[in-house]
Order: structure tokens, then C-alpha cells, then sequence
């Protein structure tokens, strides 16, 4: 951004404050009789002067989440309720189909010990559990990071690796592809076996398939939930056992049936004729 750009970023902020407080002087005027209305402040996707967050059209970003600066988010990944991706100082990236989960911090590195420069760099196919940290390190594609883990600057994690829940990874470690590392410091616990590589890349999976179920939730207008509202009031008192005894079907309406996707072990119940 140059010059002017700044000059006009500036002239647009004190126009947006001097509204405010155009009504917060119409609220004091009104005396007991007003209503002051709090305006959040909270963006979504918040650029830094010349940089911007680039999401994928197809990507979901929750609403709490906030991505900041330098950011790239791929296809079919999805950045959950209370994430916040900070890229301020150096680059972030996200691959295709990945999910950062509730809470998470992902962050960057301008300069440390070591005297590195390190963006995060995040491959396809990872998951990353609840209240992780990730700072300045790269996780390759189809990793697992478990809740509450930390990765520290220069962290690299192999494909198809796995960080135990609430390991502390230290500054420039290694962890090579198809073991489990965990503790504080972390440490080299046991290799993967096949199983949980293919429930790695299950995990991702069942993540982009429920993050399409939240951005639709999350844009339906008003009266669309009111509407479905009544409708679970009316279904809430079914009792299926009781309707089979008298021969009586009722079919749910389709705006409260949940994807098969999203439960891949639901198993349709034969209708009754």
C-alpha cells in the first residue's frame, strides 16, 4: 500500500469513528429513553495494510475465527470457532482439506534465537486438535497435531506423523514421518501403524464434510431459523415407539435431517408400510 493508499485507509477510519460518535452523542440526548447499541469490532478476515487473507471460495472459516494478514487458506479446509491465524510478520499457509479446530493459535516468526525467519507452513489433509499452537514451524500433508499440543519455531513434522495431545515440540525438532511423538519435551513414543494413518486421513475427511454443514448454518437468513425453529418444536415430543405401535408414520422434514456424511455409521431405518 502506498502513500495515497494510506492516506485514504486513514481518511475512511476517522469517518467510520466520527460516526460513532454521532451516536453516542444522539444516546446521551435521548437522556433514560435511549438505547445504545455496542458495534463488535471483530472481523473475520482482517488485512494488515497491503496484506491480505486469500481464503478459498470453498474453505470454511467460522465466524469467531479471525485470519489476519498473510494468510492462504486452501480448498476445503475449514478454521473452527475461536482460531486465530496471525499473519502479521511473516507468511501463513494452509493446504486443501485441512481443519484447524476450536481455539487454536497459529503464529509466525520475524526473528529468534536462531536468527530464522519462519512463516507456518500447514500441508493438505492435516488436522490439527482443539487449543493447538503452531509458531513459525511446517507440518507436511496428512499429519495429526492433538489438542493442546505446542510446536515451537523450526518444528518440521514429517507426512503422516502424529503429535500427542499436549506435547511441547522444541525449537527445531524433527519428527520423522510415521511416528508418534509426545511428552514435554516431546519425545519419540512408537511408530504409527496402518490403522491410525488411514484414521488421519479419515479425520480430515470428516472435517471438511461437517464444516460444509456449519457455512451452511451459518448462512441462513433469519427467517429460515425461525422456520426451522417451530419445526423442532412440533418434532421434539415424537416417540417413535409409541407412533410404531399405532401404525403411524411421520417422516421428518428435511430441513432437520443431518448429511449421511457427516455420520457415516448411520444406517437408514426400513420403512414401515
Amino acid at each position: 500500500m502506498g502513500t495515497l493508499g494510506k492516506a485514504i485507509y486513514t481518511v475512511g477510519f476517522w469517518i467510520r469513528e466520527t460516526g460513532q460518535a454521532i451516536d453516542r452523542l444522539g444516546s446521551r440526548l435521548q437522556g433514560n429513553y435511549y438505547f445504545q447499541e455496542q458495534l463488535s469490532r471483530h472481523r473475520t478476515l482482517m488485512n494488515i495494510f497491503d496484506k491480505a487473507p486469500v481464503v478459498d471460495k470453498d474453505a470454511f472459516v467460522a465466524p469467531s475465527a479471525s485470519v489476519i494478514g498473510d494468510v492462504h487458506v486452501g480448498r476445503g479446509s475449514s478454521i473452527w470457532y475461536g482460531c486465530v491465524l496471525r499473519g502479521d510478520v511473516n507468511s501463513i499457509s494452509v493446504g486443501s482439506g485441512t481443519n484447524i479446530q476450536d481455539n487454536s493459535l497459529v503464529h509466525v516468526a520475524k526473528s529468534n534465537l536462531s536468527g530464522k525467519v519462519l512463516p507456518t507452513i500447514i500441508g493438505d489433509n492435516v488436522t490439527v486438535g482443539h487449543s493447538a499452537v503452531l509458531h513459525g514451524c511446517t507440518v507436511e500433508d496428512e499429519t495429526f497435531v492433538g489438542m493442546g499440543a505446542t510446536l515451537l519455531d523450526g518444528v518440521f513434522v514429517e507426512k503422516n506423523a502424529m503429535v500427542a495431545a499436549g506435547a511441547l515440540v522444541r525449537q527445531n525438532t524433527r519428527i520423522p514421518a510415521g511416528e508418534v511423538w509426545g511428552g514435554n519435551p516431546a519425545k519419540f513414543l512408537r511408530k504409527l501403524t496402518d490403522e491410525e494413518i488411514t484414521f488421519i486421513s479419515q479425520s480430515a475427511t470428516n472435517y471438511t464434510n461437517l464444516a460444509q454443514v456449519h457455512a451452511a448454518e451459518n448462512a441462513k437468513p433469519f427467517d429460515e431459523i425461525e422456520f426451522e425453529k417451530l419445526l423442532r418444536k412440533k418434532f421434539a415430543r415424537r416417540d417413535e415407539d409409541y407412533d410404531s405401535m399405532l401404525g403411524v408414520v411421520r417422516e421428518t422434514p428435511p430441513e432437520l435431517i443431518l448429511p449421511d456424511n457427516i455420520l457415516p455409521d448411520k444406517t437408514p431405518k426400513p420403512s414401515q408400510n
